[in-house]
């Protein structure tokens, strides 16, 4: 048998700064083929070149990867910022639309980071757009030197920086075998307002929401706001949900 396939979205990005193209992390790619076992395949997120109900014709399962760019708060009613740039209007515009359809469809979506984020506001839920500014919270963008360069070791910028307190007997608690859990942190955006079917099934230790779930779904619809690509071929927490995510693309692809 063939393996299944997963689309991984696309990123706007400029090389030179004068030509467009769309970009995937090879991190994602690998956690797709190496644990997920199966086949990576990147889609645009341009809503003109991209037709969600063909691809999901294609593809056994999604996954809504981290990106540098904020989802755009108009997408929940606020307005934009200049110091929470960038925003990727054309990724959010197809990101919203996959989520529902994935859901609808019974098909398989893992949304990371952005992705966690894209889920909460296709159901309705807001954005606060900089975490660490919450009174309590602590900074969970990436490691930076005193210069406010990021730090240039990747075990630095990927090491585990806090933990996140699972919902007891919820899908994340039985899927990992654990309570609580260590993650990495490299985000600036979060959760603020859950959307309507948004179940929190993670927590940090300073209340930002780290885990969801969509509540009802007939498939794998699960979000963390960590980077869960690092690693899992090492990381247990990482491996785990990547092997879930891919028996479910499995399933999903043998009762097409």
């Amino acid at each position: 048998m063939t393996r299944p396939i997963i689309g991984v979205i696309g990123n706007a990005y400029r090389v030179e700064n004068r030509f467009a193209v769309q970009m995937v992390g090879e991190a994602n790619l690998r956690a797709i083929a190496e644990v997920a076992n199966a086949l990576p395949l990147m889609f645009a997120g341009v809503p003109d070149i991209t037709d969600i109900d063909a691809l999901l014709n294609v593809v056994d399962g999604i996954v809504l990867t981290g990106a540098r760019a904020n989802v755009h708060p108009a997408r929940f009613g606020l307005e934009p910022d200049v110091r929470h740039e960038p925003y990727d209007n054309a990724r959010d515009a197809v990101a919203l639309a996959l989520c529902e359809a994935c859901v609808a469809r019974a098909v398989p979506i893992f949304g990371i980071c952005r992705g966690l984020q894209e889920m909460n506001v296709a159901f309705g839920g807001s954005l606060h757009p900089e975490i660490r500014e919450i009174p309590g919270r602590i900074n969970h963008r990436m490691p930076r030197l005193d210069s406010g360069e990021i730090h240039p070791d990747p075990a630095v910028v990927f090491a585990d920086r806090h933990e996140v307190h699972l919902t007891p007997n919820g899908a994340f608690a039985t899927l990992l075998g654990r309570k609580t859990i260590a993650v990495n942190s490299l985000h600036g955006q979060g959760i603020d307002t859950p959307g309507a079917r948004v179940v929190i099934e993670g927590v940090a230790e300073d209340g930002t929401i780290e885990a969801i779930r969509i509540k009802d779904a007939a498939g794998f619809a699960l979000g963390v706001q960590w980077h869960a690509e690092h690693d899992p071929q090492l990381n247990p927490i990482n491996r785990a949900l990547f092997q879930a995510f891919g028996e479910a693309v499995l399933t999903h692809k043998q009762g097409r």
